[in-house]
């Protein structure tokens, strides 16, 4: 029984000041949790029976595929993260330390090679394979704007999963059932979740996919078709325009050039060729220039892992902005940042207003990289810059006036694009990552020799597969879901105890009967939050249980003396009446219904 008079519980009645969302304020102000530092915090009593709950969930849902349990330590050597590539491509998000023999260390962001290098010291046949192998343990990460309570820390507990196997088919399966069981565990915690394709990033691999829950507060971008389709927007591949073949391209008007004075921006120059152009525009049915036609220029300073750096321009449709995620995605592990005054002074080849394609590529003079949007495809017929001052290129056609190293999915996706699989125009929504799959494939087990014998005795590469959860931030999508302008309402299967108790009054004969009723309760099995301080009154008592979120109160006060105490339901605001006698069976019924 939890003793509110004895307990390392204290609720707050305002919101901390650097709270932005409702999880993070009623999280704090309940005292489940305690700010340490910037992204880190501490987990109070009842703050740590919910995350256990939630643990609880997803070892369950592991076991049941057969996964073992293991702990590996946070603290890990550079040397294996060396050999992946990742002590590099993680770049400033991964804590490095040195100990006092100025040997490296990091803690982990995720555990790939710990886990890899324990089945290679253990396993060296196929008759071992196929395992699977999952920890859940804290993790980190130096986030550069720690935010929103525990929905992005630097600190963070996750559950991370492995398996191996020898061959692709076994992959397939175990990623399958990861996927079946994530699938419950987010139903078992009362969570809706959206499965969307996604982007491997630093992980690596091939097949990835997100499972996300649709929140406003979420800082993820998802989208969706009415057939289906569901995908990150970093994941989203664009549909591009039919291309044209030579024929067809040698038939298309030739580029010229023309003055543009002062068009330095997409809509001067778009309002310069509605003016000295009208009715020419090759896409509109009137005739009408468009931004899109306007192919845009973006120049970005890359700084590869190894430190050095290198420019790259990126031209996109001109009503279309460079998405910072996608390109984020598509560039990594480089960094891009926008180019600078600095940078423009030492590339004269560079016309900041006017750039174009001619003399950008790793094939030209400048040796400076071009990638397109893969809408910039052969025979499309483009507006762009001619490298000088106040002047642009007309139908300068893609395939035959000029070409570019390659493409890159960086410009923004909006509602109506169609979706890559043919399902119909796209919707934008907001979501927060809960979990995220991967077939690792080959990449990490290359990379530490990881090779078991096969049936033949030839020594074959296992095949990987890596899957996460986010316990720690399912709590506060939990808190998200499940509160009202009160404060937190748990669903019962998550809260720290089935049912809180009150005695609201100053007679002894009260606490007593609450003692009674509580004591009772425990013995049938329920988890009971008992308000026992003496001199606490019924207002705050009742502000307190609102705040903490019991599924289930109990009320005994005033009503005592004419024989009935109050059973509440957090929920749904329900309030009954029900005698003495009677309460303990009306609140073991409540839990059974839940």
């Amino acid at each position: 029984m939890i003793r509110l008079s004895s307990s390392f519980v204290r609720t707050l009645r305002e919101d901390p000041a650097d709270a932005e969302v409702a999880s993070h304020k009623l999280l704090v102000r309940a005292g489940y949790i305690r700010r340490s530092a910037a992204g880190v915090y501490t987990w109070l009593p009842l703050g740590l029976k919910v995350l256990r709950k939630v643990e609880q969930i997803v070892r369950e849902e592991q076991d049941g595929i057969g996964g073992q349990e293991v702990l590996f330590s946070a603290l890990q050597p550079r040397e294996p993260y060396e050999r992946t590539g990742r002590w590099e491509e993680y770049g400033s998000t991964l804590f490095r330390l040195q100990d006092r023999r100025q040997d490296d260390y990091l803690l982990a962001p995720t555990h790939e090679e710990a886990f890899t290098l324990t089945v290679k010291d253990l396993f060296s046949s196929y008759k071992d394979l196929p395992t699977m192998l999952y920890q859940v343990q804290s993790k980190y990460r130096d986030e550069a704007r720690p935010r929103a309570g525990l929905l992005r820390t630097r600190e963070f507990i996750m559950k991370d999963a492995y398996s191996f196997d020898v061959t692709d088919e076994g992959l397939d399966a175990s990623y399958e059932k990861q996927r079946g069981a994530y699938q419950r565990t987010f139903e078992r915690l009362g969570l809706p979740i959206v499965i969307c394709q996604a982007d491997a990033g630093a992980m690596g691999g091939s097949r990835s996919e997100e499972f996300l829950h649709p929140t406003a507060v979420g800082e993820d971008t998802f989208v969706v078709s009415d057939g289906g389709y569901a995908a990150n927007v970093e994941a989203v591949t664009t549909v591009a325009p039919p291309a044209l073949d030579e024929a067809a391209i040698g038939a298309l008007p030739a580029m010229h050039l023309e003055d543009t004075p002062g068009a330095s921006t997409i809509a001067a120059l778009t309002d310069h060729s509605n003016q000295a152009f009208p009715g020419r525009g090759p896409v509109a049915e009137n005739g009408e220039w468009t931004r899109y036609e306007m192919l845009k220029h973006l120049v970005y300073l890359l700084t590869l892992p190894d430190g050095s750096t290198e420019p790259l321009v990126i031209a996109v449709p001109g009503d279309r902005e460079v998405d910072p995620k996608r390109l984020e995605t598509a560039l990594a592990p480089a960094v891009a940042a926008p180019f600078t005054d600095a940078d423009f002074a030492k590339h004269p080849v560079l016309k900041k207003g006017f750039i174009g394609p001619e003399g950008l590529g790793l094939e030209s003079e400048s040796g400076i990289r071009y990638l397109v949007d893969p809408r910039v495809v052969p025979g499309s017929a483009w507006v762009a810059g001619a490298g000088e001052q106040d002047k642009h290129v007309y139908d300068l056609v893609y395939g035959r006036d000029f070409t570019a190293d390659g493409t890159i999915e960086a410009a923004e996706v909006r509602d109506g694009d169609p979706a890559p699989d043919g399902s119909g125009p796209l919707r934008l929504t907001r979501g927060m990552e809960m979990g995220h799959i991967f077939q690792l494939g080959r990449k990490y087990a290359e990379a530490l020799d990881l090779k078991v014998l096969d049936e033949n005795g030839k020594a074959v590469v296992v095949t990987m597969g890596s899957y996460g959860i986010g316990v720690t931030r399912a709590v506060a999508a939990l808190a998200e879901l499940y509160h009202d302008e009160k404060g937190l309402a748990w669903p019962r299967r998550l809260a720290p105890a089935d049912v809180h108790i009150m005695a609201t009054g100053k007679g002894q004969e009260i606490f007593e009967e609450a003692e009674r009723i509580a004591t009772e309760l425990e013995a049938q099995g329920l988890e009971v939050l008992y308000d026992d301080r003496p001199k606490v009154s019924p207002g705050v008592k009742f502000k307190d249980a609102e705040l903490l979120g019991m599924p289930t109160s109990v009320v005994v006060g005033r009503g005592l003396a004419t024989g009935v105490v109050e059973v509440r339901d957090r929920a749904t605001g329900e309030v009954r009446e029900v005698s003495p006698q009677e309460v303990v069976d009306a609140v073991l019924a409540e839990s059974r219904r839940a």
